[in-house]
């Protein structure tokens, strides 16, 4: 799981593979003959020595051998982009461009130096000098329009070309590079509507449909205040109201602002340090008494209005309305009739809002800086790249148009417009066509770490105590579906000292197998007796079970089954959600996982309880409570002795919330326990649980 992490985890609280036909061949990716296929779409397989054989869910590279390593940590974002396409292209045939990014605190070189290959350190247009043969030309995107970004990436991949923006494009065509321009795409789309409707008609034909890929189409940085229009504060809610106790209609005088072509009122959060900014939900602005404007926020009336949308967020249904926390913002222009003498706006809305008004058309607070993570792998395997919002009733129709032409199991790689919001129906819209989901939209050089080996490990033997009339705690961190946090934050937390001092399940993907097998290694090699690894959610990939159909469920699992035995993870954490409601899986979804993934029990959900219980009589299933601070930890497990009866064993699982808890803060947790707790990794907690529960014990 990724408003912020706080909001995120309050508001899950408060809510409370591919089926290829064909095997591929050495140098190929396999055609998919799926709903596409059917329509009479070429399948696209990538050039090079990429193998995807009918068994993998994720491509293989060839094998690394050396590299040529270019620090681009600190160089502008259209050169991140362009090196990051240079890769893909090169990489597809054999890896040997590595790409120093910014590190997610575990170092520039860890990884790189973990890899045990020989490398060469060269400056970023002499790797570009190295490899200019192997590319055809440049493709230029429109700044204007970033999600050309995203179309060009796409491109990239098709045509062999590197992407550039307006000016690296100038210097690309001299020498010594004397690149060709292959495609511009500069005045060619008004919005992002455009350019995906326009990529999904000509070039989603063409690119591989194996996989997807979601973006966002790079960084939103302010622009200095110099070079900003000034607005007027015209309206501000004063206290910090987080529960819409302060919601219903505000009236606002415009006339003031009368005089220019148009009038901009502006939405900010009051109080952006704490992530509750406005929420409007309907703006109506009068002119001389007559409406000329009425509009709910997030409907389709609302886009001819929409001026800027600052990374504000929204929300659909009912009650649809649009919010901006922290340094988020949006902006309304209302163009009035000419001769107007008064203006007036009634706007319903609530929470820590700070409106602003000007009359002259502002230039962009912001703007949308490239980066290069993930778009070598988009383009090593020809994938097409986008970033439609699924809470936005047109971004969801194309959205739904591109994964009814995919086959049940294909993987989502990247992540989801509209953050937490955007993973609950984003997570939801694929499950119900099928696909599961990768986060992994700041995983940097996968066409490295594809080229590297697993080595497997032998299966861990659990050793089991005898029953007792005690309380068994475990212990979980979450976030382990997202492969970035498997490369960068799991990595740091794997460094903590205190680490292997107390029993710890982490929660991490199998499919590292395929996308990353040199990491997966490197947590089996350094892993302790008080490491355990599980899998998830929901088990090779995320999804919800719930709104999978179940017969396709079933395929998907017996399909990725192995990766939890080739990775090590047989225990699996699941995350089923409706509607964005976690919810209990039934007995067919129990009888699916017990079937075929065949696990000694899982978890579910991140919410505000610990239970456990059995749905179809024989897999048992505990709940996960979260904690997001060490003081709620504390008084987590005083609530769980308080509950304790005393006369039976009693089971409880603790998830802790990566991005603010360390081992160390397991560590002082599990020392504040008195003797009536039982610390345990979750292959012991599974086997005392089943016999607590009189279950069947476990048999693999």
């Amino acid at each position: 799981m990724r408003r912020s992490t706080f909001w995120a985890m309050a508001c899950v609280f408060a809510l409370a593979m591919a089926f290829p036909p064909a095997i591929g061949l050495q140098g190929t990716i396999a055609p998919r003959v799926g709903p596409a296929a059917a329509l009479g779409a070429p399948i696209a397989s990538a050039s090079g020595n990429i193998f995807w054989g009918s068994d993998q869910m994720l491509p293989t590279f060839p094998e690394v051998q050396q590299l040529d390593v270019a620090d681009v940590a600190g160089a502008p974002g259209d050169v991140k982009l362009l090196m990051a396409t240079l890769q893909g292209i090169v990489n597809r045939t054999q890896p040997r461009i590595y790409l120093i990014e910014d590190a997610g605190g575990e170092g520039k070189y860890t990884w790189l130096q973990y890899l045990g290959v020989p490398y060469t350190l060269l400056g970023y247009f002499d790797v570009l000098q190295k490899y200019r043969s192997e590319v055809t030309g440049i493709i230029i995107y429109d700044p204007d329009v970033p999600d050309t970004i995203n179309a060009a990436t796409t491109l990239a991949g098709l045509r062999d070309a590197i992407v550039a923006s307006p000016g690296l494009a100038e210097i690309l065509q001299e020498e010594p590079y004397s690149l060709p321009v292959v495609e511009d795409l500069r005045g060619r789309f008004r919005d992002k509507y455009e350019v995906y409707s326009w990529q999904y008609e000509n070039l989603w034909p063409k690119t591989t449909h194996r996989m997807l890929i979601g973006l966002s189409p790079g960084r939103t940085v302010s622009l200095p205040p110099s070079q900003q229009v000034r607005f007027t504060t015209v309206l501000v809610e004063t206290t910090q109201e987080r529960g819409a106790a302060n919601r219903r209609e505000y009236e606002i005088d415009l006339t003031p602002f009368l005089g220019g072509d148009a009038v901009y009122i502006r939405f900010e959060d009051n109080f952006p340090e704490d992530g509750w900014g406005p929420s409007v939900h309907r703006v109506v602005v009068e002119a001389d008494g007559e409406v000329i404007v009425d509009f709910i926020a997030h409907s389709p009336g609302e886009q001819p209005y929409l001026f800027e949308d600052g990374r504000s967020q929204s929300s659909w249904g009912f009650d649809g309305h649009r919010y901006a926390d922290n340094d988020r913002y949006f902006i309304y222009e209302i163009v009035p009739p000419e001769g107007t003498q008064r203006l007036v706006a009634r706007i319903d809305m609530w929470n820590q809002f700070k409106v602003s008004v000007t009359n002259q058309r502002p230039r962009p607070a912001t703007t949308v800086v490239p980066y290069g993570y993930l778009r070598d792998y988009a383009v090593a395997n020809r994938a097409m790249v986008f970033w439609l919002q699924p809470n936005d009733p047109r971004d969801r129709e194309l959205f739904e148009k591109i994964l009814s032409d995919v086959e049940p199991g294909t993987p989502y790689l990247g992540w989801f417009a509209d953050d937490v919001a955007g993973e609950f129906s984003g997570v939801e819209l694929t499950s119900r066509y099928g696909v599961y989901v990768l986060a992994a939209d700041w995983f940097n050089n996968m066409t490295v770490f594809s080229g590297t080996r697993y080595r497997p490990v032998e299966p861990k033997k659990t050793q089991v105590r005898p029953l007792e009339n005690k309380i068994y705690l475990t212990l979980m961190f979450g976030e382990g579906d997202n492969l970035q946090y498997n490369q960068h934050h799991m990595r740091v937390l794997w460094s903590d000292p205190n680490r292997g001092k107390v029993p710890l399940n982490w929660t991490s993907s199998p499919l590292l197998v395929d996308a990353a097998p040199a990491i997966l290694n490197y947590y089996h090699e350094t892993a302790t007796e008080n490491d355990y690894l599980v899998a998830g959610p929901s088990g090779v990939g995320y999804f919800y079970p719930v709104v999978w159909p179940i017969e396709e469920l079933r395929e998907f699992l017996k399909k990725s089954a192995p990766y939890l035995e080739k990775s090590g993870m047989p225990v699996v954490y699941v995350l089923n959600r409706m509607s964005e409601i976690n919810v209990r899986p039934n007995r067919d979804i129990a009888q699916a996982y017990r079937e075929y993934y065949n696990p000694p029990g899982i978890f579910v959900s991140w919410e505000n309880q610990y239970s456990t219980y059995t749905t179809d009589g024989s897999l048992p299933i505990a709940t996960v409570r979260g904690v997001g601070s060490l003081e709620e930890g504390l008084n987590v497990v005083r609530q769980i002795r308080e509950r304790w009866s005393g006369d039976r064993p009693m089971f409880a699982t603790i998830g802790l919330l990566a991005w603010n808890l360390s081992p160390t803060d397991a560590m002082i947790l599990v020392r504040s326990l008195g003797p009536e707790f039982e610390v345990v990794l979750a292959d012991e907690f599974f086997a005392l649980l089943r016999q607590a529960m009189d279950l069947p014990a476990h048999e693999k």
